[in-house]
């Protein structure tokens, strides 16, 4: 319990600290975001002006319509990465976010514990069930932050796998199609 201001000064530099933390985190999270970005722009400008150059040599239709598979496919990886990137910059932010807030928790848990110690040593003759009621109030309310945590956890390693898995499954098909238009232009050469 804060009961001098020496811990009063405390908790507010702690509270300071973390949102300082947060505000670092969300920083450099944007910094990576513009820097990806930016990135991803430079790249598409490049490779929207060496495609329109390989299209436009094109001797006919034919010619044209292979080389048009042959530009999109590599496109289609870019962008798949691109999303591989950005969804790495959210997760590692979240992540980051999450074990600040984890860590402030976990410092409120310990005050509150040592509150509930101090109103038991001090709480009057007769009181022992109603601090024994809170002590177990407080023991099932972090049981239930930490199952929510483990289960928010699990939902972020089920969407991480699911989302290489369609990035796999979405590399496959276009390779697939593409395997198909260049066997149709080559049947109608």
């Amino acid at each position: 319990m804060a009961t001098t201001i020496t811990e009063l000064v405390e908790l507010q530099k702690g509270q300071l600290d973390a949102w300082n933390a947060i505000g670092q985190a969300v920083f450099n999270a944007t910094e990576k975001l513009v820097n990806l970005n930016i990135t991803a722009a430079k790249a598409a400008f490049q490779d929207a002006s060496e495609s329109s150059q390989t299209l436009l040599g094109a001797r006919d239709v034919q010619e044209f319509l292979a080389l048009a598979n042959g530009v999109s496919q590599p496109t289609l990886e870019k962008l798949v990465g691109y999303s591989r990137n950005a969804y790495g910059i959210a997760s590692g932010t979240s992540a980051e976010l999450t074990k600040i807030f984890e860590s402030q928790l976990s410092e409120a848990n310990r005050k509150v514990a040592d509150l509930v110690d101090f109103a038991a040593k001090n709480a009057p003759t007769g009181s022992e069930p109603a601090v024994s009621m809170f002590k177990t109030a407080v023991a099932a309310a972090n049981t239930a932050f930490d199952t929510a945590s483990k289960a928010a956890r699990q939902a972020t390693d089920w969407a991480e796998s699911n989302l290489a898995a369609a990035a796999s499954a979405t590399i496959n098909a276009a390779n697939a199609a593409n395997d198909v238009a260049k066997a149709k232009v080559r049947k109608t050469a």
